[in-house]
């Protein structure tokens, strides 16, 4: 129900007047000056008639009123309805461009520094060893168990702290450490941090990393360790290869020296990585790749081999809401076989890995794998599955409950805008049948679900019928003396005339059929994209 939240501002004054966030002062006046005729209530006889007009004509010219101010329109911009509302002055103490900008730029610091105190980021993880060998030998089924916990906060703007901890224990030995980072923006392109640990790994270090260049970053990092004085030096190049794939080549230079070279790479679909390191006594070589079979699960394989390693890894996770996500991973190695459970939920993780042999036998490994993963598909399907679908189905109707009557007042102001156009968009309707012009046939707009999952033929169904409207109407009305039906980038449909927001907080499309020159078309588009019909690459 979030996606709507991240997405760009809405600007249903822009949608109102029909006009791009781009618009001049010119294109702006024009456009009043065509809706304002169009609702002028003294074009309407009918009582009634008048006044639908009346409130269409009013919301048009508070459009015109805000877009038409340069300070106002600035404010609107950044901060929509809310901040014309707030109360910010705009009188002599704001009477030139530069003052305004000055006093937006202090309200946006201030709501900046808010948001940087609201949120406080704290992460931690709980890993719990456990091992089915050593208790089947009665000796417990707990291998060792490590916890970590970190928070980061800024301190300012560029200034920001991270503390953290973490405790081991493997059998009969154990520690800890203590670990502060200070890390300070020196520029936009460039900062250093200050890294001091306390316990098993004690040492103080500095960092600093510098944007050579768009596409290239270098990384220079210097620690001294107070158990044996020792020095480590390192150096780490990022290059960005492509828009989705990034490479890293890193020299370190110490009692255990080594140069790496790192491959990444993540889009829409997958993520994949590789990594070949080779050290004065070491060497090892990693990789991985993760499909996302949809937008809440996922499937990875990941392979490590080296002087000290060797293993196989394959599993899968699922969201199960947008805070948390499972997985579940089968490794085996020269380690052993185990199962791996992973649950994640904010900055939380919880990670059991489960020895079950030590021996490499094949049946068993076989075993392990096949029997879990058979019932995890089967616990996913008639569990995990029917749960979210419950779940979701409640939030939806909840979401309705709450948003019924901001609904039901849109739907009917939307109605009254539809009765003013209808005369109009007829006209053009008729005249453009007889010759084979650009006529809309069909057009509703709203939830992509039930879009998505609806034909024609079922509009009519109740439930779906709630998160959709019909739109034929105004966007007939709009096509141009071109012959042309054009609608601007950036700017939320809900906001057109003749539109309203069926289904607030969920994600929505505009559907449009229409003929031209005697053929058949059809186009899909999300809320904030732009439309320009008819094109040939629409024909069905």
């Amino acid at each position: 129900m979030d996606e709507e939240e991240a997405g760009p501002p809405k600007r249903e004054l822009y949608a109102l007047l029909q006009v791009s966030p781009e618009a001049t002062d010119e294109d702006i006046r024009k456009a009043y000056r065509h809706w304002a005729q169009v609702y002028h209530p003294d074009k309407y006889q009918d009582f009634h008639m008048q006044q639908i007009a009346t409130e269409n004509f009013q919301r048009i010219c508070q459009a015109y009123e805000i877009l038409s101010d340069e300070y106002k329109r600035q404010i609107y911009d950044i901060y929509g309805m809310e901040g014309i509302n707030s109360g910010l002055e705009l009188g002599p103490k704001l009477n030139k461009v530069e003052e305004l900008k000055a006093e937006l730029e202090r309200l946006r610091k201030r709501k900046e520094e808010e948001k940087m105190l609201a949120h406080f980021r704290p992460s931690g993880t709980i890993l719990a060893h456990l091992s089915l060998p050593q208790f089947l030998h009665g000796d417990g089924i707990m291998r060792g168990m490590a916890m970590s916990s970190d928070v980061q906060s800024q301190l300012s703007k560029r200034t920001a702290i991270g503390i953290g901890g973490n405790l081991e224990v493997n059998e009969n030995s154990g520690g800890g450490a203590a670990t502060t980072v200070l890390r300070h923006q020196l520029s936009p392109v460039s900062s250093i941090e200050f890294i001091a640990s306390a316990g098993l790994r004690a040492l103080i270090g500095v960092q600093t990393t510098r944007n050579l260049s768009l596409h290239s970053t270098a990384t220079i990092a210097i620690a001294k360790s107070l158990r044996d004085g020792s020095i480590n030096l390192s150096n780490t190049w990022t290059r960005k290869l492509s828009e989705t794939a990034n490479g890293n080549i890193q020299l370190l230079l110490g009692p255990e020296s080594s140069i790496a070279v790192g491959w990444q790479k993540k889009d829409e679909k997958m993520s994949a990585s590789g990594e070949l390191q080779i050290g004065t006594s070491s060497f090892s070589a990693s990789a991985h790749y993760t499909h996302r079979f949809s937008s809440k699960s996922h499937g990875r394989i990941a392979g490590r081999f080296g002087s000290t390693n060797l293993e196989v890894e394959v599993g899968g996770g699922r969201k199960l809401s947008n805070f948390s996500t499972v997985r579940m991973l089968y490794t085996i190695g020269i380690q052993g076989i185990l199962w791996k459970f992973e649950l994640h939920r904010g900055g939380q993780k919880l990670i059991i890995p489960i020895l079950l042999s030590r021996h490499l036998n094949p049946v068993f490994a076989t075993g392990a794998f096949v029997i879990p993963t058979s019932l995890y598909f089967l616990l996913k399907k008639f569990v995990v599955k029917p749960y979210n679908l419950r779940r979701e189905k409640h939030k939806t109707l909840e979401n309705k409950e709450k948003t019924s009557a901001q609904v039901r007042e849109a739907r009917a102001m939307a109605e009254k805008a539809q009765q003013l156009l209808q005369i109009v968009a007829n006209r053009k309707r008729s005249r453009h049948l007889e010759t084979n012009e650009l006529v809309i046939t069909k057009a509703v707009y709203g939830s992509s679900k039930a879009l998505k999952k609806a034909d024609e033929s079922r509009y009519e169904n109740k439930e779906s019928a709630s998160d959709i409207i019909d739109v034929t109407i105004p966007l007939n009305f709009l096509i141009n003396d071109s012959g042309q039906l054009k609608l601007h980038e950036g700017v939320k449909k809900s906001g057109i005339m003749g539109f309203c927001d069926p289904c607030p907080g969920e994600p929505k499309l505009l559907r449009v059929e229409f003929t031209y020159g005697g053929k058949r078309f059809e186009v899909e588009v999300d809320d904030y994209a732009a439309l320009l019909i008819p094109q040939e690459s629409h024909r069905v």
